[in-house]
């Protein structure tokens, strides 16, 4: 889970919960340090990655609801023969049944978490220092420090139509925080602002150097309205649906307009990784949202 805070609030508010933690890993592991799942006597959110690993993890976390709230214990896992797992890595899980979440209404978006092992409870308090590295093995430190709510790039999408639909159904459980517009009335469905066409271009005016825009309206002037507003802000990506015709076209309208070969550049159409083929919204849907992952992972050669 992106963000493991709401749905265990939730989880909570309905009856005792439990939650597991992958505190650390060492060498190949399914998931990595702050993957979280949380358990209730009949649901599960999230993974820590499946196999034997996860059920075990989650029969003691069930177990661990026999217990008062705030009991927990952490767990060492070589991911072995004795698991039934050839990863051949190790996993240091916390499991704790959770007991009230009230630190978590005064966390602010740039905080961190720093947790404190006590013997009846784990201890959570904001904190502005930095997440600290833990080791699957060995002594277990008596407080650490975790990231805090992770970060989520926004993703401006205009347009709810089938694409726009399909894209806004793919970032789901994604690190994405999604801001949807269309103009049309009739679009007016859960999650879509109906923005006044004469206002549409001030929503990309709100992004940041970090906004992605994705343009994919009914109207090629409408689209060509929102790359110029796109093109007039800091976002860190522009895309517009289209082929490459549409690109041609839009890039000499640019050009005409005034704005310069590396302003130009910052357009990307089609949008969608190569090697993808299909125009079936959900498969443009699949290869968008490849894209922004992409965009927003590491790649080889980028400076540490």
């Amino acid at each position: 889970m992106a963000d493991w805070i709401a749905p265990a609030k939730a989880a909570l508010a309905a009856g005792r919960t439990a939650l597991v933690s992958v505190l650390a890993t060492e060498g190949s592991a399914p998931r990595g340090a702050g993957t979280r799942m949380i358990v209730t006597d009949d649901a599960i959110v999230g993974t820590i990655g499946g196999g034997r690993l996860e059920h075990q993890a989650i029969d003691q976390a069930r177990t661990i609801l026999s217990y008062p709230s705030g009991t927990w214990r952490v767990q060492d896992y070589p991911l072995g023969p004795l698991l039934g797992q050839c990863c051949g890595g190790r996993v240091r899980l916390l499991i704790e049944h959770l007991d009230d979440m009230e630190w978590a209404n005064s966390l602010k978006a740039d905080e961190n978490v720093a947790v404190r092992f006590e013997a009846d409870r784990v201890v959570r308090t904001p904190t502005d220092a930095p997440p600290s590295s833990l080791r699957a093995r060995g002594e277990r430190p008596a407080q650490f420090v975790e990231l805090g709510r992770p970060r989520s790039r926004q993703v401006q999408l205009f347009g709810a139509g089938h694409v726009g639909k399909a894209i806004a159904r793919a970032l789901q459980g994604l690190p994405f925080s999604l801001a949807w517009f269309d103009t049309r009335t009739e679009m007016d469905a859960d999650g879509v602002t109906v923005v006044a066409d004469e206002a549409i271009t001030d929503c990309v005016r709100d992004g940041n150097s970090e906004t992605i825009v994705l343009i994919l309206t009914h109207d090629h002037g409408l689209d060509y309205r929102l790359v110029v507003a796109a093109m007039n802000s800091e976002a860190a990506f522009i895309g517009l649906i289209g082929s490459k015709t549409k690109r041609a076209r839009f890039l000499s309208r640019l050009a005409a307009d005034g704005f310069d070969k590396t302003a130009r550049a910052r357009l990307t159409c089609p949008i969608g990784i190569s090697g993808i083929d299909g125009n079936e919204p959900d498969v443009i849907a699949i290869a968008v949202v490849a894209q922004l992952l992409r965009l927003c992972s590491p790649q080889p050669g980028d400076a540490k």
